[in-house]
């Protein structure tokens, strides 16, 4: 079965699923981009490699970014090396409040990994 965005969000409360659309629309500012589903998540990939991901929950929704720092800040949750240029930040949405700009920001910065600036 191929698994699809609204897969992910059937069954899911509003607030859930107004978390994901932000977020997605916070992605999509940045400039065009391309998705992956899989049965665990929504990933998000740049014209060089993935740079963040999703996942609906029953009353959040769970994610990642790639940056090329590390950020302990919210809504991140975790942080953990993956290259020696890149760390997957863990984040949990729970209000639409930590959707903010400062998150808008740290999406920037992750898709512009997912455009190769890693690289450099």
């Amino acid at each position: 079965m191929a698994w699809t965005i609204e897969d992910h969000l059937r069954d899911k409360p509003e607030h859930v699923r107004a978390f994901y659309e932000a977020f997605e629309r916070m992605i999509a500012a940045c400039g065009p981009y391309q998705t992956t589903v899989t049965k665990t998540a929504i990933s998000f990939m740049g014209s060089v490699r993935g740079f963040a991901g999703a996942t609906p929950r029953s009353t959040s929704l769970a994610g990642f970014l790639d940056l090329m720092k590390e950020v302990h800040e919210p809504p991140f949750t975790r942080v953990s090396p993956y290259t020696s240029r890149l760390w997957v930040h863990r984040f949990v949405i729970e209000t639409a409040e930590q959707l903010n700009v400062g998150f808008a920001v740290r999406v920037g910065e992750a898709y512009r990994v997912g455009e190769g600036a890693h690289r450099f």
